[in-house]
């Protein structure tokens, strides 16, 4: 076996005893034993845990295994965040390769590598399965319920990182039969869903169903998607048709030529593709919708009865389940599936119709999320989510009781035909809302003995007595004392004769007699994944995300769907919106119009603007008009009342704050003369910006800073901190609230900035694309990409509600 390391000192420091070799990309090669290798591997991640910040972070890891068939060195292993090893395996290129000889030839780190990542601290290696969905169903009683979980590729690496944890704790505590990982349209999330998928099939032994669109992508990228997912053991695939084809526009020139039958235009395309290369190696999946799919030929009236031919068109090309959209009106749930089961075809008699359904996470988002789905809400319903809508944990608990009672009423349905019940779950990369409604509804599947009984006691050392060693068996068979309550999650002190002040610190007489369950039972997993304790609340911290203005450390941070970029309208609407434009005051007008009310949507934005927005508008289209075009903002707000009709947010009885800022476009040449204001060293404490460009060049007030730093260190006039900039958190909005921490819904900071950064300029050529190659229109759209700053400046006076625009149209 081999270790490869990227050229880092501070790695090398640890192994510059042992045989490298140079290679040409200047990383070292190292030749070791599977022992040395896992021995490196043990130190590397010790060394880590002291946080010694001369040990680099796990990123540019990479191992190679010999091939077990012909003895070369080629079957690679690359290391991707979050993993300390990640075993995706690309096509060896020395000869074909079976999958059997692939998995037999990464047995030895499938099977060691996962159990010293340091996402896995205390389970046990899970060996991965290579399982069909329809085979683990079958193998349930007919009258069982089972359900599955959604989720998508967190957009930054910190997002990774977390969600592996939380995907841990969920497949602990919940026990899905199986766990999807979206695709991004266009193949835009392609390294990512695999890399996922990855660590759901491979590192936590969950039966993974990889979602696959076909349109707007090349053959080749589908055909190596398939591939990969042989290579991973992923055997189950939802195929799915995708943004509405623009074959032109994503044409890729080495495909060969494609035959009559392998245009993908709809999703039973790829089903049909995928029996005729794969026969029945996959399990394939596909998408409907209860209500009927809202299409660029029906844009205004949605019709199941228009769906159904295609539908039946999918299912007779192949595929084994249905799995729906979300919904939330379950009359016409249950039309639709009777529709499907009475279908004069018979093509439905025999497949499973898996119901989707999405946990109300907060009321924007769900409102955002039935506008781009055309699921609608009943009025009954959305009354009781218009009756709580300023507090967000009120919305989520009565969006847990409103899917709680649709599961129950779905049970009822489907009772009326043999066989398990399933249910999927759009989590949007969340756990508690999930976790609520698979307990109320007793969708969680009884454990087994060894999963519900306690912890697994680490190996005790053993004991030298007199020179003679005591075998680790006799002290393990000692009868070892359970902690109790009153020292879990820390040691408390006990308090006699009153009740406990503080119950984290004090624990009553009666508390401390009370021996502690195991913290890693499922009953504790799941109490964590619900939010409860100390150790919930850790889990939980992210439980309300607010989109892009969220923590960019969340699994659940950027776009609610996971999709990537995506204009959200078709190309006929788009025309209809924005016309042809051939100037820059042309986009001039777009923006304003739409500020106006006049346009319902923009490239960057399906909504329109909320009731604070009217403070601010006269500003907003004044600034619009000098060609700096706006994303987002808000107004300044200095401590308005919780319930104020505009502003207001949040529990009863607090009080709400914002400060002022406002994204936008600019070209290069403005922004020039606005950075060097905001570089002014008066600005320093009062505004805060960052800055970008499609070419990745990035400015911001904490770099500014750092250089200001270093120059006067240069010039003898100040003694420099060496510090690498740290990059600032600024909330936007807070609020406080009786008997709460201070809230703060909505940050901007340089990661989040960051990641947006890169989807905003993609849009451009999302755009750009909807045009003839070489038009002027297209022409127009790609070079305005290539000259813009995406700019963000926040204004830190909140009491002064005009400070930001005197600073902008001085």
């Amino acid at each position: 076996m081999t270790f490869f390391c990227t050229f880092v000192p501070s790695i090398m420091l640890y192994t510059d005893a042992l045989p490298l070799q140079l290679e040409d990309d200047g990383r070292y090669f190292i030749n070791l034993s599977v022992s040395t290798c896992l021995l490196l591997a043990v130190l590397y991640l010790r060394l880590r845990s002291k946080k010694d910040p001369a040990i680099p972070t796990i990123a540019g890891l990479e191992t190679v295994c010999t091939c077990n068939s012909c003895g070369r060195g080629n079957c690679r292993f690359y290391d991707k965040e979050p993993p300390l090893f990640n075993t995706t395996t690309t096509k060896p290129n020395h000869h074909q390769q079976t999958t059997a000889e692939v998995q037999h030839s990464t047995a030895i780190l499938t099977t060691y590598i996962p159990s010293i990542s340091p996402y896995r601290t205390e389970t046990p290696t899970i060996p991965y399965t290579m399982e069909k969905i329809t085979d683990k169903v079958a193998a349930l009683p007919p009258d069982s319920n089972y359900f599955s979980l959604e989720f998508f590729p967190p957009k930054t690496a910190m997002g990774f990182a977390n969600l592996r944890d939380r995907l841990e704790r969920m497949a602990r505590g919940l026990r899905p039969l199986f766990v999807n990982v979206t695709w991004g349209a266009g193949g835009s999330t392609a390294q990512k869903s695999l890399e996922l998928a990855e660590i759901c099939q491979r590192e936590l032994g969950l039966t993974t169903c990889l979602h696959l669109t076909c349109t707007n992508m090349s053959r080749r990228l589908i055909d190596k998607t398939l591939e990969d997912a042989k290579v991973l053991g992923i055997r189950n695939i939802l195929a799915l048709r995708g943004d509405p084809p623009r074959a032109a526009e994503y044409h890729d020139e080495n495909d060969p030529e494609p035959t009559d039958d392998e245009e993908f235009t709809w999703a039973a395309d790829l089903v049909r593709y995928i029996k005729k290369n794969h026969g029945d190696y996959f399990c394939i999946g596909v998408a409907a919708y209860p209500e009927g799919h809202a299409e660029e030929s029906h844009p205004r009236e949605q019709s199941l009865e228009h769906d159904l031919p295609y539908l039946v068109e999918k299912v007779q090309a192949g595929a084994d389940f249905i799995m729906t959209q979300l919904f939330f009106d379950i009359d016409a749930y249950e039309h639709f599936e009777n529709t499907l089961r009475d279908h004069p075809s018979g093509a439905f008699k025999d497949v499973m119709i898996i119901p989707g359904l999405m946990p109300i996470q907060s009321y924007q988002m769900i409102k955002r999320t039935t506008k781009l789905s055309h699921a609608k809400i009943p009025p009954a319903l959305m009354a009781r989510l218009d009756a709580v809508k300023g507090d967000d944990e009120k919305v989520k608990m009565e969006g847990v009781a409103i899917v709680s009672e649709i599961i129950e009423r779905i049970k009822e349905i489907k009772s009326r035909t043999p066989g398990p019940r399933g249910f999927h779950f759009y989590t949007l990369n969340l756990e508690k809302a999930v976790a609520f409604i698979a307990e109320r509804t007793n969708l969680i599947p009884p454990g087994t003995p060894e999963e519900d009984e306690s912890a697994i006691l680490p190996d005790f050392p053993q004991l030298m007595i007199n020179g003679s060693s005591v075998p680790t068996r006799s002290i393990q068979g000692l009868s070892t004392r359970k902690g109790s309550i009153g020292s879990d999650p820390r040691d408390r002190v006990i308090v006699a004769n009153q009740r406990p002040s503080h119950p984290d610190y004090e624990a009553s007489p009666s508390e401390a007699g009370l021996l502690a369950e195991p913290v890693n039972t499922r009953a504790n997993t799941l109490a964590i994944s619900e939010g409860e304790g100390v150790l919930g609340r850790e889990a939980t911290w992210d439980d309300f995300p607010n989109g892009r203005w969220g923590d960019a450390r969340s699994p659940a941070y950027g776009q609610i769907d996971g999709y990537g970029v995506s204009l959200h309208v078709t190309v006929p609407q788009a025309l209809q919106l924005w016309g042809s434009p051939k100037t820059t005051e042309d986009i001039n007008n777009i923006f304003i119009r739409h500020l106006k009310g006049e346009l319902s949507a923009i490239p960057w934005s399906e909504e329109g603007f909320n009731a604070e927005t009217e403070a601010i508008r006269d500003s907003l289209i004044k600034l619009n008009s000098k060609g700096w075009w706006s994303l987002a903002s808000q107004p300044a707000v200095n401590g308005l009342r919780s319930n104020d009709g505009t502003f207001g947010w949040g529990p009863q009885n607090g009080f709400v704050f914002q400060k002022a800022f406002v994204e936008f476009f600019m070209p290069s040449a403005d922004w020039r003369v606005l950075e060097a204001k905001l570089k002014q060293p008066d600005m320093k404490d009062v505004v805060c910006f960052y800055a970008t460009n499609a070419a990745g060049d990035f400015i911001s007030t904490d770099t500014v800073n750092f250089r200001a730093r270093m120059a006067a260190d240069a010039d003898g006039t100040a003694e420099a901190d060496r510090r690498p900039h740290e990059p600032s958190t600024n909330a936007v909005t807070w609020g406080v609230f009786p008997g709460k921490e201070i809230l703060t819904p909505t940050i901007i900071e340089e990661v989040s900035f960051r990641a947006w950064s890169e989807e905003a300029f993609g849009i451009w050529s999302e755009w750009a694309k909807i045009y003839g190659k070489g038009s002027d229109t297209q022409k127009l759209l790609e070079d305005l990409k290539e000259d813009l700053w995406l700019v963000n400046v926040i204004h830190h006076d909140y009491v002064e509600k005009d400070a930001l625009w005197e600073l902008l149209f001085q």
